[in-house]
């Protein structure tokens, strides 16, 4: 594991794997709660990546995994997490790279995208029309002042939202740190997006039964020459999919 300092002196950690290639590292954002094992590890992501002879990087986000978790929400955003992105761009100093994102993760890569020209080709998944119609991940579903008590509960037997309820659940599978957590929840983007200036060709990536990315099509729509392809699943079925590491392996894979 190795790690770096933000713009605003937070420690980050992040993983590398693989041999250089001619082709850029490929640089994996995780969603919300998760990590860059959780995410990309686990599901083999990175095994297909590895195969295909690809480079692979993927930081686990401020408040995740090994990277550093302060309770102000004032330190959380997706744009500050795009922000740490630009910053490990540097720290591998990779001019060019193939991004993938998913759920918060694609927020993020989003962001980054349409402000930075070092991002070749980008791969996002779990999310939908939210990210015009709310300003960042979709909230309509799950809202997040029931996410922000399903973390902070002192006793997870306590009734909250069945849908906010595996946010917690999954929070202590992973050994979170609950309140980093309830911080980003509180902290969530909410605000414009320049999907318009996204040069890099786009595929997302999006589960038939995914309440948090209802209507891919309109988000597809609003970035240039992206693609959508429909998957099975809901937000988590749809990182079992096989179909889903694959069509990132290939999608990249175009020199």
């Amino acid at each position: 594991m190795k790690s770096f300092h933000t713009w605003d002196d937070l420690e980050i950690a992040y993983q590398e794997w693989g041999e250089p290639s001619a082709l850029p590292p490929v640089v994996l954002h995780h969603g919300f709660v998760a990590d860059a094992n959780a995410n990309w590890v686990a599901t083999s992501v990175v095994e297909a990546l590895l195969e295909a002879g690809r480079t692979v990087v993927a930081p686990d986000a401020r408040g995740h995994g090994q990277s550093q978790k302060p309770h102000d929400p004032a330190c959380y955003g997706e744009d500050r997490m795009a922000r740490d992105l630009a910053v490990l761009l540097d720290v591998i100093d990779a001019p060019a790279i193939d991004l993938v994102g998913y759920s918060m993760g694609a927020i993020v890569s989003l962001l980054l995208a349409g402000a930075d020209t070092r991002v070749r080709r980008l791969v996002i998944g779990g999310v939908g029309s939210g990210v015009i119609e709310c300003g960042g991940v979709d909230r309509r579903v799950v809202p997040n002042d029931a996410i922000i008590a399903a973390l902070t509960a002192e006793d997870p037997a306590d009734a909250m939202p069945p849908e906010a309820a595996s946010f917690r659940m999954l929070a202590d599978a992973v050994g979170a740190d609950r309140l980093a957590l309830a911080a980003q929840a509180t902290s969530v983007y909410r605000g414009a997006f320049e999907l318009q200036h996204i040069t890099a060709p786009t595929l997302l990536l999006a589960g038939a039964a995914d309440p948090l990315a209802i209507r891919p099509e309109v988000l597809v729509d609003a970035i240039p020459g992206a693609t959508l392809q429909m998957l099975t699943g809901n937000h988590i079925e749809v990182l079992g999919d096989p179909r889903f590491k694959q069509s990132i392996v290939d999608f990249l894979a175009v020199v």
